[in-house]
């Protein structure tokens, strides 16, 4: 029988999320603060080498489905060589990367010639004034480009997600339904999650998947429930009545879906990790420095699955938010 990465619930892991980066070009509040960030130096980013040998002995254990993140991962150089090395790896039917877009137009070629499978491009908005409140930057212009050139080069699996937030976004929700609609391109919305590096979040600003669908039935009829062919994905998906685009909704805090998880993650700094919401990490950069053998490192993942919790707790009053924001852990 082939070697499985199972957890005490019998949960098999086969999705990786690997960040490369935790340099971000914009400053979204829900994701990392504003201003005297300490990015890691770049020695202790994982090298492409590394990653690949990591993702290869992960590939054994039955990882099949990679997703590159960061940071943006984007603004790590030559990201598309490290997208050519993870297709190529024996086990690995998927790879796909989620990005801010912003550099999206001068990138979207090359990784689509380096084999990259699928997209996920953030886009919480089309008000340029509401995406600077957001991302404390400019450039909605060069995101919306960034989408136009992934289209024009021959992406066919193109994703927006767009974060939910309360007394922010509501009225954010039908021009993105427009727009994806439009560009025939699948939407999801992800509530607010406890990961923003201020940690000034609170239960009362997320902005429910029931409360977004509730908006968008308003406008377009009631939504048609879409068969999940993959019970671990972590959205629930609809199509619209006139059969025109899909929008799913990704509800961690309203409705959590951890009993179905299949993920594991490595941060930029090659740190494994059992959930997005672990307050513990599994040390494999130090592994891989220092000359061990695949067969320990197999032992490092599999000893972190061994360990994951039944659920991250959000909803309960006994969750620790970690530490880490989400441009430290990878989105």
């Amino acid at each position: 029988m082939a070697k499985q990465i199972v957890d005490a619930f019998g949960r098999v892991h086969t999705n990786l999320r690997v960040s490369v980066t935790d340099r971000c070009n914009i400053h979204c509040f829900y994701c990392m603060p504003n201003e005297h960030i300490q990015f890691l130096p770049h020695a202790e980013i994982m090298t492409f080498e590394e990653i690949q040998r990591f993702v290869a002995v992960a590939s054994r254990l039955g990882v099949n489905k990679i997703r590159i993140t960061g940071g943006e991962p984007l603004v790590r150089s030559q990201v598309e060589r490290l997208v050519e090395q993870l297709v190529a790896t024996p086990g690995i039917d998927d790879v796909a990367l989620t990005t801010n877009g912003m550099l999206l137009a001068n990138k979207a070629e090359n990784l689509f010639r380096a084999g990259l499978h699928r997209l996920n491009i953030s886009l919480d908005t089309l008000d340029e004034t509401v995406f600077e409140r957001i991302s404390r930057r400019q450039g909605l212009q060069k995101v919306l480009d960034g989408i136009e050139a992934a289209i024009d080069v021959g992406f066919e699996q193109i994703r927006l997600n767009a974060i939910s937030i309360k007394g922010l976004t509501e009225n954010e929700i039908l021009p993105l339904v427009g727009f994806a609609r439009d560009r025939n391109l699948e939407l999801r919305f992800i509530e607010f999650m406890p990961l923003d590096a201020d940690q000034k979040w609170d239960i009362d600003q997320v902005l429910t998947g029931a409360r977004v669908r509730d908006i968008i039935e308003d406008e377009y009829g009631k939504l048609q429930p879409v068969h999940r062919s993959n019970p671990s994905q972590p959205a629930v998906d609809f199509g619209f009545a006139d059969g025109r685009g899909r929008i799913g909704f990704i509800n961690p805090v309203s409705q959590p879906f951890c009993h179905d998880c299949n993920r594991l993650r490595i941060t930029a700094e090659g740190k494994i990790r059992n959930c997005l919401f672990s307050i513990r990490e599994w040390d494999a950069r130090s592994l891989l420095r220092s000359g061990v053998s695949d067969q320990q490192i197999e032992q490092l993942i599999l000893d972190c699955v061994a360990s994951k919790k039944a659920a991250h707790g959000i909803d309960s009053s006994e969750f620790l938010r970690p530490e880490k924001a989400m441009y430290q852990i990878g989105g």
